[in-house]
This record gives C-alpha cells, structure tokens and sequence, in this order.
C-alpha cells in the first residue's frame, strides 16, 4: 500500500504516519511544500528509530507526483466525499492520499476525482478526525481487505507462553 501525504503541516503527525507505513510494510509519499523540515526533532521522535526503514519519497507538487505514477489508483479521504472508506475494494497496489491538517486535500484536485474521493463516518459537530488517526483507520482497512498480505499476525509473549 502507499500514502501520500498532501502537504502536511504537523511533523508529530508525519512521524506517526511514517511508523504506521513501516510497520506496515507502506510506502509514504510526501508532496510539497512541507511545514517542517525532515530532520526536525519532532518528527524523528514521533516516527522513533523506525524513520531509517521508511520507503518514503518527495515530489515537488502533485503533478510531479503524477507524472512519475501515471495511471497511479488514488483514493482521496476527504471529509467532502460521498461515500464511505468503507464501500470501497483497495488493493494492495493501491494509493490512499491525505490533504494537510489545516485544509484537507484542495477543492481543485478533489472535483476531478470525485469517484475515488472516499471518507471516515462522523458526527456533525466536528471538522475532522487527526490525520495520523485518519490514515490508520483507513490504511488498516485496506489492509484487512486484502488478507493483512505480509504482514504478522501473531505475536508472541515476552517472558510468559500462550497456554494451548
């Protein structure tokens, strides 16, 4: 799976998403501009020592990411969409992008893409669930609908067994 990350703004939430994608065996796709840089501290600390195993690529805007994944599936989470993240079939090739904490993905991308525009279910008193939340709930899904491919599903006990 891939997540593109639309401009983020938070590097705390970058840092979440970028553990989630390594522990998922996702790729992370950052589309400028950014509002932080990529050493900052905050980021490191939110992503831990996992951020050296990240599959993670920056494109100038969304046209340079485009050019370089033509015919790319993206669905795009949007709290505008009219169907849920769950009505959709995501394969593990698939893209799911997030817009900026701020703002969301731009009016202008989500009208030309209105079939994969996809949302999270929510109540009517809130903007918007946080982006890192947001792109568990989804990426997981995902996921789960593609049998967890590659990835462990059972854990083990530290210093106990499991009792058969």
């Amino acid at each position: 799976m891939h997540i593109i990350l639309h401009q983020p703004e938070i590097p705390q939430n970058t840092g979440n998403i970028g553990r989630t994608c390594v522990a998922t065996g996702s790729s992370l796709h950052l589309i400028e501009p950014l509002g932080f840089r990529l050493g900052e501290k905050d980021l490191r600390r939110a992503g831990m020592d996992y951020w050296e195993h990240l599959d993670v690529t920056r494109y100038v805007d969304f046209e340079d990411f485009k050019e370089k994944h033509p015919g790319a599936k993206i669905w795009m989470a949007t709290t505008k969409a009219k169907k849920s993240y769950t009505d959709v079939q995501f394969g593990m090739d698939d893209f799911i992008m997030f817009g900026k904490e701020s703002a969301g993905i731009p009016e202008e991308i989500l009208v030309d893409n209105e079939e994969t525009c996809i949302r999270i279910p929510m109540g009517h008193d809130i903007r918007s669930l946080n982006l890192s939340n947001s792109v568990a709930i989804v990426l997981y899904e995902a996921l789960r609908q593609n049998n967890f491919a590659g990835l462990e599903q059972q854990g083990e006990l530290h210093r106990l067994h499991w009792k058969e």
